[in-house]
C-alpha cells in the first residue's frame, strides 16, 4: 500500500518498525498496527521499557556484555572458570553458548569485527580491555569465537598474536561452525561441537 495512504503518523511508525534488523515492510505495518491497538497504559508501559532499557543497560566492567549493573551476572558469578575467557563478536553469541549449558568459564564481547571496508580497526573493539584482563587475571586459555568469515578470521588471528607473548594459550572453534556463517544463528548441538574442537590458533 503505498505510504500516502496511511496518515503521517501511522507511516512513520511503520517506516520505524521496518529499520529494525529483520523486519519487513509487512511485518513493520503488522506490528505498527498491533501497536496502534493497545491501550494506553499497554503502549505508556511498552515505550517506558524501551527508554528504560536504553538509559539502564550498559557495557560490563569486566567483560564488555551487556548491563544494568557494575558487573553482568556470568562475570559476577563465583562459580564460572576464571582462568578461560571466549571472545565473542556481541552479546547475542554469548547467549548462543550459553543456551548450550556446556560452557562454565567467562566471555569477553568485541563490539565487531575488523572490518576496514567498513571503518572498524582494531582500535574500535574492545581489543585493549581483553589484553589488560589477559594479564590482570591470568588467563590461561582464550577461546576465539567469532564468526567463521574473513572479517571473523582476520580478527582471530590479529588478537592471537597480540596474546601470543603473553603466554596465553588461544585456541578457535573449529568444527561444526560452517565457513561464512554466524555464531548467533547456529544451533546448540553444532555449538557444543565446536566447543568440543576447538584447536590452536
Amino acid at each position: 500500500m503505498p505510504a500516502s495512504f496511511y496518515a503521517p503518523a501511522l507511516a512513520k511508525l511503520i517506516d520505524k518498525f521496518n529499520s529494525l534488523p529483520g523486519i519487513g515492510p509487512k511485518s513493520a505495518q503488522r506490528i505498527a498496527f498491533y501497536v496502534l491497538a493497545m491501550s494506553d497504559d499497554a503502549a505508556e508501559d511498552f515505550a517506558d521499557t524501551i527508554r528504560n532499557a536504553h538509559k539502564k543497560i550498559h557495557k560490563c566492567k569486566k567483560c564488555c556484555n551487556l548491563t544494568d549493573s557494575e558487573l553482568c551476572p556470568i562475570c559476577s558469578n563465583d562459580k564460572r572458570d576464571k582462568k578461560t575467557v571466549c571472545v565473542v563478536q556481541d552479546p547475542k553469541d554469548v547467549i548462543a553458548l550459553e543456551k548450550t549449558q556446556e560452557y562454565s568459564a567467562l566471555y569477553h564481547v568485541l563490539g565487531g569485527v575488523i572490518s576496514p571496508m567498513n571503518g572498524i580497526g582494531p582500535d574500535e573493539l574492545s581489543i585493549k580491555e581483553l589484553i589488560a584482563r589477559v594479564n590482570e587475571d591470568n588467563v590461561s586459555e582464550v577461546i576465539m569465537a567469532t564468526s567463521a568469515n574473513a572479517e571473523g578470521e582476520t580478527t582471530a588471528i590479529y588478537i592471537s598474536r597480540l596474546l601470543k607473548p603473553l603466554g596465553v594459550k588461544v585456541t578457535r572453534l573449529a568444527y561444526g561452525i560452517p565457513v561464512g556463517a554466524d555464531l548467533e544463528y547456529a544451533d546448540e548441538v553444532t555449538l557444543v561441537r565446536a566447543l568440543e574442537g576447538r584447536r590452536e590458533l
